[in-house]
């Protein structure tokens, strides 16, 4: 992983260290988030943390509180306070344009940051790679499909747990679900005024790719490639899908010095 450094975020009871890997190069750099109950040291991240090493990019990995070597607790991360995390590693361990890479979760954070970035005049997102972007997923892919004994168990526990495909069960608590209605991006069209290029797989359950289609339906004013892995699931980890990855960031490259 490299030499890891730490960013301290928030303030009072709220403070975290934040874990980051970031290896120098050339620009436009790689700024990776990565999903729910990711790591920095997962297949994806650690692939592109290679190809970074391999063409002389620079690229910024991190872990969010809760996640990988950060700290801070699980069960207290909301979408408001990752979002915290994304935007202050951004703007402390980066420099230049950056070509922003996000996973799952990660591809909705990305977003949000391209929208607070936007929103303080900075042009420095380059371009997006978003590999199964679960925007919004707190409402469309948590809460509306909650059961009855779900919500019930939410609002009396403040929390339940769901099975995972990848380990241990989901955690998912009540102030995620809360915060995350103050992020929704759908519903309204988005403008990241940059390229965006989606990779989603057919056969991924868990954001299936009618919902990666929903999001191109809202971005009509980015210049926009779709990629759809016919066997692919939500990991989209396999070799064949690293290298559809490593396709897909060396276009982004090149559109991006293109100009």
């Amino acid at each position: 992983m490299g030499e890891l450094t730490r960013v301290n975020v928030g303030k009072g009871a709220a403070a975290r260290q934040i874990a980051v890997a970031a290896q120098p190069g050339s620009a436009p750099g790689l700024f990776w988030l990565g999903g729910f109950r990711s790591d920095m040291s997962g297949t994806k991240a650690a692939a592109v943390a290679e190809y970074g090493r391999e063409h002389s990019f620079g690229v910024t990995r991190f872990d969010y509180s809760g996640h990988g070597v950060s700290g801070g607790e699980f069960a207290h991360g909301t979408i408001t306070a990752w979002l915290e995390e994304a935007e202050t590693v951004f703007e402390r361990a980066t420099n230049g344009a950056q070509i922003i890479i996000g996973s799952s979760m990660g591809g909705w954070l990305a977003l949000l940051l391209v929208r607070a970035l936007l929103a303080q005049g900075s042009t420095r997102a380059a371009g997006l790679v978003l590999i199964a972007p679960a925007v919004d997923m707190t409402m469309d892919l948590m809460e509306n499909h909650f059961s009855a004994t779900e919500h019930e168990e939410m609002n009396r526990d403040g929390f339940i747990e769901q099975p995972s495909d990848y380990g241990e069960p989901y955690l998912i608590t009540k102030d995620l679900i809360t915060d995350g209605r103050r992020h929704k991006l759908f519903g309204a069209p988005l403008s990241t005024r940059c390229p965006v290029h989606i990779l989603t797989g057919a056969k991924d359950t868990d954001v299936p790719p009618a919902h990666s289609l929903k999001l191109a339906s809202h971005l009509m004013e980015d210049p926009l490639n779709f990629t759809l892995v016919p066997d692919g699931d939500h990991s989209l980890s396999r070799p064949s899908d690293i290298k559809l990855l490593e396709r897909a960031l060396t276009g982004m490259i090149e559109t991006v010095r293109a100009g």
